[in-house]
């Protein structure tokens, strides 16, 4: 009988990812008790913990945090949830170069430590997407 992997035998890019997305979870739960419902996709002066939010920007998060709930388990999920990451947040980094400021573009309510963190994300991405593997397979010696 095979013999479920736990959290002793994960690969630290499984561990990464889960703890990501119970992060991006948590947070996007709590930023609707900052921002409820209102001003969907508008910029807002409303925050949480230096970010600036809207409920667009926490329907992201929740939305970031149930895939890597979802995806951490195996290392082959976790290093799609790694590129997804780092692509998703990369380009949202990008994005709130211009938009942070500009209420005219900014339908996710960001601001510079938006910017910051999502820079960090996206290097967290990469990090889960390129962790070296712990093993690798053995050569066929039988020829």
């Amino acid at each position: 009988m095979a013999r479920r992997p736990d959290a002793t035998t994960r690969h630290p890019a499984q561990l990464l990812a889960l703890a990501i997305g119970v992060v991006y979870t948590l947070v996007g739960i709590a930023g609707f008790f900052v921002t409820g419902f209102e001003n969907f996709a508008a910029e807002s002066d409303k925050t949480l913990l230096g970010f600036e939010i809207n409920p667009l920007h926490n329907l992201v998060h929740l939305a970031i945090g149930l895939a890597g709930l979802a995806l951490w388990r195996r290392l082959d999920t976790a290093r799609t949830y790694g590129w997804l990451l780092a692509a998703g947040y990369g380009l949202a980094f990008l994005y709130g170069l211009f938009a942070a400021g500009n209420s005219d573009i900014n339908f996710l309510s960001l601001n510079g430590a938006d910017n910051g963190l999502h820079l960090v994300s996206a290097l967290a991405g990469v990090a889960i997407a390129l962790w070296p593997a712990d093993r690798t397979a053995r050569a066929d010696r039988s020829r």
